[in-house]
């Protein structure tokens, strides 16, 4: 029988059936935070369970932290309880954590494929919706509820019914200036914030094959907003490069017997989805969000749609924004380039080499945050710090930052962040906060210019702003 990526890996993991139900699935890697453990460690203690596997579970601290003075205690008590907590259970639970402080501390989803963590065939959980980023190495990788972080903590196992197969084909050459965030919101623009429910996706194409690790993550990582469970991209020698020499990759012939194995992840030919899409990589361009889901998304230069409907009137009335308008040229106060979406060391070369010798405009505040601690130090040692802080841009530390008004990182009532994070939800950067998902490289051309910019149209942006 023909298989797809998502049938291999999902089916080498299967414990246990139940005929006509669901399936008990081994879980290779438990990545955890701060945010979402606490009541998992809880509900273990109260039921006096230990964790069954603490050596298949990594731990960092990223949503609440600081991204300012991280050496200081944390001064909001909500946030530094949580951080002491993850600390304290997994030091009593024999837990790796890579806290405040530590070299590979980050946002868990930069952070673990960048220590080759993160490896083709795995199964991964975390109790984060964004988990789906790390299916861009072949791995099934999703998130989970904090119910379920407590079953994974006891068993390593949960009980899951498989979801349906959709594949998204995308082939040809992209435009000059169009980077795989405005792949998958483009895609998603196309196919709609609920297309994916009930499913597991996977991304197929040369477009994709032809796309660094970096911006498969960026495309994994957004699949969830379209409503699948996760993404997927099947392994190749890209995937392999990467991780090849990770300080948690397998090494010598242990690493050759791995490739051997990854190799034949591939889905078969002929292998049968339940659901397919096909996109030309021509229609393609420069994308950014209009409304306060990511599936409101036009092209740069496109027009927001005139339709007749209470639920897109009320979010065009929450962002200002009229039916038929564009977005070129509009006002901005903030930009922010950060996320598990986009603060990858690629992000930030892409961003550093469009403003080296240009000076942010007076009107923006624009915010570098960097996914971890090992992408902060590549900024420093490549000079791409200098290059920011001479054009006016904000270097902070590691976190999740201006993603969710979680930390103190907030963008005001009112006023337009184009971000290069994932959701654009009312209220998402803090409340009333009116959120423009955007490419790194939208995001740096509109610091410049101080309004919505396409980063190689300067002439007709800065027309349209006069």
């Amino acid at each position: 029988m023909k298989k797809t990526l998502f049938d291999k890996v999902w089916d080498s993991h299967v414990v246990d059936s139940i005929e006509n139900g669901p399936q008990i699935l081994y879980i290779d890697k438990h990545l955890i935070h701060e945010v979402t453990s606490p009541q998992a460690f809880a509900e273990l203690e109260q039921r006096d369970i230990p964790v069954f596997r603490p050596d298949q579970i990594v731990a960092t601290a990223d949503h609440n932290v600081p991204t300012l003075n991280q050496h200081l205690p944390i001064k909001d008590a909500l946030s530094r309880n949580q951080v002491e907590q993850l600390t304290q259970n997994c030091e009593k639970h024999g837990i790796t954590l890579y806290g405040l402080g530590h070299k590979y501390q980050g946002i868990v989803h930069v952070m673990a494929p960048e220590l080759g963590i993160t490896q083709p065939g795995m199964t991964m959980v975390c109790g984060d919706s964004h988990t789906s980023t790390h299916g861009a190495f072949g791995t099934i990788a999703f998130g989970i509820g904090t119910s379920q972080v407590a079953q994974v903590f006891a068993s390593q196992c949960l009980l899951l019914s498989k979801p349906k197969k959709m594949r998204i084909n995308v082939n040809g050459k992209l435009k000059k200036g169009v980077l795989p965030k405005d792949v998958i919101l483009y895609i998603i623009a196309k196919l709609g914030t609920n297309s994916g429910t009930g499913y597991f996706a996977e991304y197929a194409g040369d477009v994709f094959e032809n796309m660094s690790m970096e911006g498969r993550m960026t495309v994994c990582n957004m699949s969830i907003e379209m409503g699948a469970r996760g993404g997927m991209i099947a392994p190749d020698e890209t995937t392999f490069e990467y991780v090849k020499g990770k300080e948690f990759a397998p090494e010598g012939e242990e690493f050759d017997k791995k490739v051997a194995y990854w190799k034949t992840l591939k889905t078969d030919e002929g292998a049968v989805f339940d659901k397919e899409y096909t996109f030309d990589a021509e229609d393609i361009a420069p994308m950014v969000t209009y409304g306060t889901n990511p599936g409101m998304g036009i092209k740069i230069d496109g027009h927001i749609p005139e339709l007749n409907d209470v639920s897109f009137e009320k979010s065009l009335q929450y962002m200002g924004f009229e039916k038929g308008e564009t977005l070129l040229g509009k006002p901005i106060n903030y930009v922010f380039i950060g996320s598990c979406t986009n603060s990858r060391i690629e992000d930030f070369r892409i961003a550093a080499d469009y403003i080296k010798g240009k000076q942010k405009a007076a009107n923006v505040n624009a915010l570098i945050v960097p996914g971890s601690q090992q992408v902060a130090k590549q900024i420093e040692d490549e000079g791409l710090k200098e290059v920011f802080e001479e054009a006016g841009f904000v270097l902070r530390q590691p976190g999740c930052s201006a993603c969710l008004a979680m930390n103190d990182d907030k963008i005001p009532a009112g006023e337009y962040c184009v971000s290069t994070s994932n959701r654009n939800f009312e209220g998402r950067q803090g409340q009333g906060a009116r959120t423009i998902l955007a490419s790194p490289l939208i995001a740096v051309a509109t610091a410049v210019k101080g309004v919505i910019a396409a980063p190689y149209e300067e002439e007709k942006v800065a027309a349209l702003a006069d």
